[in-house]
């Protein structure tokens, strides 16, 4: 199975899922135009992912804003990974944040109580572009 891999833009998050590491990644900004068309490829990769998943399977969230029509898309991405961890194996997300973004912290917690999948809740440090 191939890596899924996008280059992140303006509206969309930077896209790393490697079947052979069992890490997925979503980074970055997620507002694009028509988000089911952006998600669509994601969910069935992880859909086509879970029929064969490494043990353990971890998803790194750090985004810095997603916009209403995303956060579906990102639950629906979440419960792929619900039954990936529901056939026994190990699924964990690690929901990055930065530390003054308490309404990201806060979505994280929503999906934490809506989703049966272990999640992990990391405080990113301010970045320095200096």
């Amino acid at each position: 199975m191939a890596p899924l891999q996008l280059e992140g833009s303006p509206k969309t998050p930077h896209v790393n899922f490697d079947p052979e590491t069992g890490l997925l990644e979503l980074k970055g900004r997620s507002i694009p135009e028509n988000s089911i068309d952006f998600y669509k490829p994601l969910i069935d990769w992880i859909d086509k992912y879970g029929r064969s998943p490494q043990p353990k399977t971890a998803l790194h969230m750090q985004l810095e804003y997603f916009n209403t029509s995303s956060s579906k898309c990102i639950l629906d991405v979440f419960k792929k990974l619900e039954a990936i961890r529901a056939a026994g194996n190990e699924v964990t997300v690690l929901w990055h944040y930065e530390a003054d973004d308490e309404d990201m912290l806060e979505a994280g917690e929503d999906y934490a109580g809506i989703i049966n999948v272990p999640f992990r809740m990391i405080q990113i440090a301010e970045v320095d572009d200096n």
